[in-house]
C-alpha cells in the first residue's frame, strides 16, 4: 500500500496538472507579457536586442509550422474539402471588409480613417492556423476549419491587393501582382508545408505518425509557447506606440467589437450546419501576426495595432472557452 504522504503528493500533482491544463492559455499570456516587460528593463546592447528579435522571427513560424503539422497528422486529410458553412462565412468577411472600405473612401478625418482601417484588418484577416488546435481541443471539426484557413487566405491575398490601391488606403500605390505574391509568400508556405509534411509522414513514416497521435496535447503545448511569444510581441508594439491615447483606445474598442461579432456570427452560421465550434473559430480566431504585417505593408502603419489588440481579445475568449471545456471534462463522472 502507498503511504499517506505519497498519496497526498500524488493528489497534489494531479491537482497542479489539472490547474495548469485548465489555465494554460492565461498562464501563457501572462508569461509572455511579463517576460517582455522584464526584458524591456534589462540594459542590453542594440546588437543583442536585434539578435533576440531575429531569433523570435525565426522561432514563431517554426512553431506555427509544427503546430499545424501535428494537427494535420491527427485529422483525416480526405476531409479537407469545402463545407456548406464556408460560403456564408467567406461572404460575411468579404462584405464587411468591402463595406468599411467604401465608407473609408468618403471619410476625410485622419483618426476616423485609421479606426476604419483597423476594423478592415480585423474583418478580412485570415483565420489563424492555431484555430485548428483550439477546434480539435473543443471537439470541433479541425479538418473543416483547416480547409477554411486555406480558402480565407486565398481570398485575402486576392481582395487586399485589389481593394487597397483603388481606395488609396494609407496613401500607398500598390501593384496588384506584386502585392498578391507578397501575401502568398507570407502565408502559404506555413499552410502547404505542414500539409505536405503530414502527407509524407502518413505514407512513409506511420510509426512517427502514431507517436505524434499518442501525444494528445502536443499541438496545444506548442501553441502555448507560440502564444507567449505572440503576446510578448503584442505588448511590445502597444508599449512602444506613440499613437494618441484616444486613437489607441478607439483601435482597442473596434478590435474588441470585431472579435465579439465574428465569434458570435460564426456560432450562428455553424449552428445551422452542425459545425458550431469550427465556424466560430474560423471567423473569430485570427492570424494576428499577418494582420500586423498587412497593416504595416498596405495600410496606415498605426492601424496595425489592431492586430495586437485583437490577439489579446481572441485569446482571452479562447482561454475562457477552454477553461470551461476542461472543467466540464473534469466534473464529468466516469462510466
Amino acid at each position: 500500500m502507498e503511504s499517506t504522504p505519497t498519496k497526498r503528493f500524488t493528489e497534489q500533482q494531479q491537482r497542479l496538472r489539472l490547474f495548469i491544463k485548465q489555465w494554460m492559455l492565461p498562464i501563457a499570456m501572462l508569461s509572455g507579457a511579463s517576460a517582455y516587460l522584464l526584458y524591456a528593463q534589462i540594459p542590453l546592447p542594440d546588437a543583442c536586442r536585434r539578435a533576440v528579435g531575429d531569433t523570435i522571427s525565426v522561432v514563431q513560424p517554426v512553431l506555427i509550422f509544427a503546430m499545424l503539422f501535428v494537427t494535420l497528422c491527427k485529422v483525416d486529410l480526405r476531409q479537407l474539402r469545402p463545407r456548406r458553412w464556408h460560403l456564408p462565412a467567406l461572404f460575411l468577411q468579404v462584405l464587411l471588409f468591402v463595406g468599411f472600405a467604401f465608407i473609408h473612401q468618403w471619410v476625410n478625418h485622419a483618426a476616423i480613417r485609421i479606426v476604419l482601417e483597423a476594423a478592415m484588418l480585423c474583418l478580412i484577416c485570415p483565420t489563424a492556423t492555431a484555430a485548428a488546435v483550439v477546434t480539435q481541443k473543443l471537439n470541433g471539426d479541425a479538418a473543416a476549419l483547416t480547409a477554411y484557413v486555406m480558402l480565407i487566405n486565398l481570398t485575402c491575398a486576392l481582395l487586399v491587393p485589389a481593394t487597397v490601391p483603388l481606395l488609396h488606403i494609407g496613401g500607398a500605390t500598390v501593384h496588384f501582382g506584386s502585392a498578391f505574391l507578397q501575401i502568398l509568400i507570407k502565408v502559404f508556405p506555413l499552410l502547404i508545408g505542414p500539409l505536405l509534411a503530414a502527407l509524407l509522414v502518413r505514407k512513409y513514416c506511420p510509426r512517427l505518425r502514431e507517436a505524434i497521435i499518442a501525444r494528445r496535447d502536443l499541438a496545444f503545448h506548442i501553441w502555448a509557447v507560440a502564444l507567449a511569444l505572440a503576446i510578448a510581441m503584442t505588448v511590445r508594439s502597444i508599449v512602444n506606440s506613440e499613437v494618441p491615447i484616444s486613437v489607441l483606445l478607439s483601435i482597442a474598442l473596434v478590435s474588441l467589437l470585431a472579435c465579439a461579432l465574428q465569434f458570435w456570427v460564426g456560432r450562428l452560421i455553424g449552428r445551422k450546419h452542425g459545425s458550431t465550434v469550427a465556424a466560430s473559430q474560423a471567423l473569430g480566431q485570427k492570424n494576428t501576426v499577418l494582420a500586423i504585417w498587412l497593416g504595416f505593408t498596405f495600410f496606415t502603419p498605426v492601424s496595425s495595432l489592431a492586430g495586437g489588440f485583437y490577439s489579446i481579445w481572441h485569446n482571452v475568449h479562447n482561454a475562457r472557452q477552454l477553461h470551461r471545456h476542461e472543467k466540464r471534462k473534469a466534473e464529468k463522472p466516469f462510466p
